[in-house]
């Protein structure tokens, strides 16, 4: 059952072993040398860089293996699903994630006072490349190269939290601590069960044992993340449960998710040429949030792209019950769910200093099936401890930013 008193303490609980690891390297004037050595650390199997400081090799050998419970099957299911509706994942991540990440009022003003408000490309492809890199083939065992990602993500958010509470520009006692296990815990429920939800508004079929499975390897992820286990809910009922109760609860109007969405919707439009599809992608957007959501964040509410896009999830659902015997249907699926993400990878990789890199094993699947919204894979996504922002040196990355892992 759910402990509200417990949960509440999250709020004030960071991640002791990045952030003893985050205090030394700035006490000791050595961040920059440990960012230029972690850029080159991207293979679960690859060895630890011999000339890390003995502090942050400790810290990578003690978060190197995932949980002794993890079930290897359900991984594997999970990939599964991914090949197969990984496009539609990543469209209503951008589409509703995104934007209910910002009605957090408290994780958009570490937003804004990390990044800004004005690099929603850096998020979107920050928050992309961890779900990708999550959702390949063995991610968490040889060959692949998620956990190198969690690490570094646990070391951007102990970074965050650094650089915040040393700035005077943040009140533990009032606010918690920033990037706190609370703000864990929703960002993981956000991306996993709020993301399986909004799927199924646009018309997208996801099986129980689907959802589960997702939601399974999310659970993995956090415990690995540094979230303490007793605080992810075992099954998904309970994450549904909790999502409800706590998430969705929180969610609010702000000034910064205002702004912050905003930016998002300028970025999504310029994907679509000209002012006839203008109201489209808000409408997107209305279609997998919650309407109040919508209206907190003040997404345009267009009644004819509203309607043309909830007809369209209508067909999408028609669609996906003729896929087994249709390749018509299952070809107009699959293009219609790498549209977005094709268009963002794109722009994203167009001079921005982030990028999008597609695990081989997904590239190449997608590509046989003539999916793969890239026609090659993009460079590595870099992650920074220490980038120039509002908050001098620090930094964050879409999950420390938005207070959840990305």
């Amino acid at each position: 059952m759910f402990d509200a008193a417990a949960f509440d303490a999250l709020k004030f609980q960071g991640d002791p072993l990045a952030d003893a690891v985050v205090a030394d390297l700035v006490a000791t004037n050595r961040v920059s040398v440990v960012n230029e050595v972690l850029e080159h650390f991207r293979a679960n199997d690859q060895p630890i860089p011999e000339q890390l400081p003995d502090l942050v090799r400790d810290f990578l050998v003690a978060t190197d293996n995932p949980p002794d419970w993890v079930d290897h099957d359900r991984v594997a299911r999970a990939y599964g699903f991914f090949v197969d509706d990984g496009v539609h994942v990543a469209s209503v991540l951008t589409f509703g994630a995104m934007v209910n990440c910002y009605a957090q009022p408290r994780a958009s003003r570490v937003l804004t006072l990390t990044h800004g408000l004005n690099q929603p490309h850096r998020r979107l492809s920050e928050t992309s490349q961890f779900v990708m890199n999550m959702m390949g083939r063995d991610a968490f065992g040889s060959g692949g190269t998620f956990v190198p990602t969690i690490q570094k993500t646990r070391l951007i958010h102990a970074a965050v939290r650094h650089f915040l509470t040393t700035s005077g520009r943040w009140d533990v006692e009032a606010d918690g601590v920033p990037v706190c296990q609370q703000d864990m815990v929703g960002a993981l429920l956000i991306f996993s069960v709020q993301v399986i939800e909004g799927m199924r508004r646009i018309g997208i079929s996801v099986t129980e044992e689907e959802a589960a499975d997702y939601y399974y390897v999310w659970r993995v992820t956090g415990a690995m993340l540094g979230i303490p286990v007793e605080a992810l809910p075992e099954s998904l009922e309970e994450a549904r449960e909790l999502s409800t109760a706590v998430v969705e609860a929180a969610y609010g109007p702000s000034p910064d998710g205002v702004v912050l969405t905003r930016h998002l919707l300028d970025l999504y439009e310029r994907l679509f040429p000209g002012k006839v599809f203008d109201g489209v992608v808000a409408a997107m957007v209305r279609q997998v949030v919650n309407p109040e959501v919508a209206d907190w964040m003040e997404v345009p509410n267009s009644r004819g792209w509203g309607r043309v896009v909830s007809t369209g999830a209508r067909l999408v659902r028609a669609l996906e019950r003729s896929e087994d015997n249709s390749a018509l249907a299952t070809a107009i699926l699959d293009r219609a769910g790498a549209l977005l993400l094709g268009g963002s990878v794109r722009d994203l990789t167009n001079g921005q200093s982030t990028t999008l890199s597609i695990p081989t094993d997904l590239h190449e699947r997608w590509a046989a099936a003539g999916t793969c919204p890239v026609p090659a894979q993009a460079g590595p996504a870099r992650v920074d401890l220490a980038e120039p922002g509002p908050v001098q040196p620090g930094a964050a990355s879409a999950g420390a930013a938005q207070a959840g892992p990305a």
